[in-house]
């Protein structure tokens, strides 16, 4: 259930380029800087509006968003805080195998929507949701802010990146570390919520993946 971008971190940043190798050519693989601006924005206010949609259900996903939820759930804990706390060990790795311009927009994005998710209930109130349409629409919304994201070369941080740290050094496949993570991360779930409320974050998590498995393609989009 890769919840903090394993899809894109376990593939290629960017498209190969094609025979000719002119400079036209490469920079037709490249987002303008105002490109950019736009998309980690409006990645940035869907992300968070689905994070607040799965807070508003009591429910939770995968990778470290999850932890955070579990942490808000249990102890009260600001979940926008311990979001950006927890993905702080992660970027020194980031940094390694991914570079820099992608460890500072992830920087930048998770930052961006810890805050927002904190925020959005002030701003927007639900009196009524029910957990299933958390889930549905919580999972749907955060797949489409990834995606966002992984067009722009960022990302969620977390689980995604140390995923693929370990797969480069010892030949663990990355998606069975995410995949052991989330598990784990789903027991643990069974001594704070209910039974039910950690059925719906499973179903939460596994419409996060269609998401990206469906729309996904780093070969068919030009700027990835």
């Amino acid at each position: 259930m890769p919840e903090d971008d394993a899809a894109f971190v376990s593939g290629r940043m960017t498209p190969p380029p094609d025979s000719a190798g002119t400079v036209q050519d490469d920079r037709a693989y490249h987002h303008s800087v105002a490109e950019d601006v736009q998309g980690m924005l409006l990645a940035t206010l869907v992300s968070s509006l689905g994070l607040a949609v799965f807070a508003k259900g009591g429910i939770m996903i995968g990778g470290i968003a999850g932890v955070a939820f579990l942490v808000h759930y249990a102890a009260g804990w600001n979940f926008g805080l311990m979001f950006v706390l927890l993905n702080m060990p992660f970027y020194w790795l980031s940094v390694r195998r991914m570079g820099w311009e992608f460890t500072l927009k992830t920087f930048a994005a998770v930052g961006a929507c810890g805050v927002l998710t904190d925020l959005l209930p002030r701003w927007a109130d639900y009196s009524h949701m029910t957990t299933l349409y958390s889930a549905v629409v919580g999972g749907a919304l955060v797949g489409l802010g990834i995606l966002f994201f992984i067009r722009h070369r960022a990302s969620l941080g977390g689980i995604g990146i140390l995923a693929v740290y370990i797969q480069r050094d010892h030949g663990i496949s990355a998606g069975k570390v995410q995949m052991s993570f989330d598990a784990m991360l789903m027991i643990a779930a069974f001594f704070i919520l209910t039974p039910q409320k950690v059925g719906y974050s499973a179903l939460g998590a596994v419409l996060l993946s269609l998401v990206l498995m469906f729309n996904h393609r780093p070969h068919r989009y030009m700027g990835v």
